[in-house]
């Protein structure tokens, strides 16, 4: 059959017709499948609800734990982002919004698997033992990390977009080839999930069967990009085109985060492939403390996902249920204080780093073109003394 050009079927536009079609495209919203039905175990009130393929039991001191670890970590970003705007960090990347998603998935890992993260998985550290105050030294400019990966299996923030999945992607592979009874973790964004380096994981995992879980934060906004703007159908859905499932999970909802990322994980380590799960929720602050989100974002938007704060339906929960009285509350709002003020102050006392240390661990054995750059930067410092005499 031959088919007919769309140049025959279709009358020629003048060019400012062509550009008036073209504007009106780019405002046009991308069509979009029905909405699913979100994983959910705690209502926006507070209210403890039942689903029939994940549940949870946890006990008393669980669930204050989980409430714990988002109030703390709350605390720890509102005090980064006062320092950033102080003028002692560069630039911070908040989590304001996203504590459901971070500590439940985080709770839900054992010691023996391994996390890769973005810059902005402060709860997922806080979950690993890392301490708050060397999630800073990179955005104050005096290190490059500040922690050890081997130690609490967590690897370093990654800035590049989208990279850390083929990481975890890699390392899960080599896990499997190790016959370890563990399984890898990537957390990124909903805007990340449109980078190539997304795709070729998915791929990878989906052919070589690695234990890994891809966690998606969906915030709704990458940078000024709205979700609808960056896929024509649920995030989650992606999965299926690369044959190993995905789920839709309430972001905002601490236990249903738990228990699907305990599932999903639970499925790895039996052999039995990868799992996307499309965390939805909302970036409650700005990209960065460099973004300006008024620019874009109505306040109405904000408002009504200010309903479903993370924490206020845990505390809801917790007060309804007698897990947790007014005397807990304030003995953690006492605990957070301090944690603030710890960090503040290590903060400023951090030590500007060697300058020269940029030249140590190049190469495993040294080097001698790095030798030489060396005696000539040190030299050129040394210029500079010698000039102020």
């Amino acid at each position: 059959m031959t088919v007919e050009s769309t140049a025959a079927r279709k009358p020629r536009r003048s060019a400012g017709t062509k550009r008036a079609a073209s504007a009106s495209a780019k405002k046009a919203p991308l069509p979009q499948s029905a909405e699913p039905q979100l994983v959910q175990l705690l209502t926006p009130e507070g209210v403890r609800v039942e689903h029939p393929e994940y549940d949870i039991d946890l006990t008393a001191d669980e669930l204050r734990g989980l409430y714990r670890d988002m109030v703390l970590t709350r605390r720890f970003d509102a005090e980064a982002t006062a320092l950033q705007r102080q003028g002692e960090l560069g630039l911070w990347a908040s989590l304001l919004g996203q504590e459901a998603a971070q500590i439940g998935s985080g709770r839900a890992l054992r010691d023996d698997d391994y996390v890769f993260p973005t810059y902005r998985e402060h709860g997922v550290a806080w979950c690993r033992g890392v301490d708050p105050t060397n999630l800073l030294g990179m955005f104050r400019g005096v290190n490059h990390g500040g922690w050890d990966p081997t130690t609490n299996n967590f690897h370093l923030y990654t800035i590049v977009i989208g990279s850390q999945t083929l990481h975890a992607t890699g390392y899960a592979m080599g896990v499997a080839k190790d016959g370890a009874d563990s399984a890898v973790i990537a957390y990124f964004g909903d805007g990340a999930s449109s980078q190539g380096d997304v795709a070729e994981s998915f791929t990878f995992s989906a052919v070589y069967n690695a234990p890994v879980v891809f966690f998606c934060q969906n915030n709704q906004w990458a940078i000024s990009e709205p979700t609808e703007r960056q896929s024509r159908v649920p995030l989650y859905q992606r999965a299926q085109g690369y044959g190993f499932p995905g789920v839709r999970v309430d972001g905002n909802d601490v236990l249903a985060c738990l228990a699907v990322t305990r599932s999903a994980l639970e499925r790895a380590r039996a052999g039995e492939g990868p799992t996307l799960v499309e965390a939805f929720t909302y970036r409650m602050g700005a990209h960065t403390t460099s973004d300006d989100p008024t620019k874009y974002r109505a306040d109405e938007e904000r408002e009504a996902w200010e309903a479903k704060d993370p924490i206020l339906r845990m505390k809801a929960y917790l007060s309804a249920e007698g897990i947790a009285d007014e005397a807990y509350f304030a003995e953690l709002e006492a605990e957070s204080e301090a944690l603030g003020k710890r960090v503040r102050e290590a903060v400023r006392a951090m030590p500007d780093p060697d300058i020269m240390a940029i030249f140590e661990n190049v190469y495993a054995d040294g080097h001698a073109l790095v030798d030489e750059e060396r005696a000539q930067f040190a030299a050129y410092q040394a210029s500079f003394a010698e000039e102020g005499k």
